[in-house]
């Protein structure tokens, strides 16, 4: 009878292992506070969230230039401490793949869609990224950097999109 028993219960254990499994990678979180570079006054938040194979990131970002827009990295490096932020080193691109547009051909896994700013210069970000995910592995964004750009991203230029200085810069954690 206990063998019997025992052996009910794994079985009835088995769906909830496969569905563990395949929740695996959501709902883990990183965020990044921004701080200004390069002379600028942009600062704010931005957030990450893990929803399967894909993050959602979000940000609310002031001191930017108004009406315009600003490139927007990670980078590989988690060091903003140079007064320019080129202490966070390149584009995060853990596969060596072209510098591009996220869901159009080849791109860096730290590229993501330009930042948009209003006419204060204020901007709410929301995108959904694949490519990256919310821990330290291979394709993790933790201990990396954010980086905001005062241009746009072009999208083609290589390496990194001519998206000019770098106006802030925030440690992923």
């Amino acid at each position: 009878m206990k063998k019997s028993s025992l052996l009910i219960g794994l079985v009835a254990m088995i769906p909830l292992v496969g569905c563990q499994s395949m929740h695996h990678g959501t709902g883990e979180k990183a965020s990044a506070t921004l701080e200004s570079r390069s002379g600028s006054s942009t600062k704010g938040t931005v957030n990450f969230e893990s929803h399967g194979h894909h993050i959602m990131v979000t940000g609310n970002i002031s001191g930017l230039r108004p009406n315009a827009e600003h490139g927007f990295h990670v980078h590989e490096k988690g060091d903003c401490s140079a007064p320019d932020a080129t202490s966070a080193g390149g584009h995060f691109n853990p596969d060596g793949k072209s510098h591009g547009m996220p869901g159009h051909g080849a791109h860096h896994s730290g590229d993501m869609p330009n930042i948009k700013s209003d006419a204060n210069g204020n901007a709410v970000y929301s995108a959904k990224i694949s490519g990256l995910a919310v821990d330290t592995g291979k394709n993790g964004i933790v201990g990396r950097s954010v980086v905001i750009h005062r241009d746009p991203d072009d999208y083609k230029s290589q390496p990194a999109g001519n998206s000019g200085p770098r106006i802030a810069c925030g440690l992923i954690k």
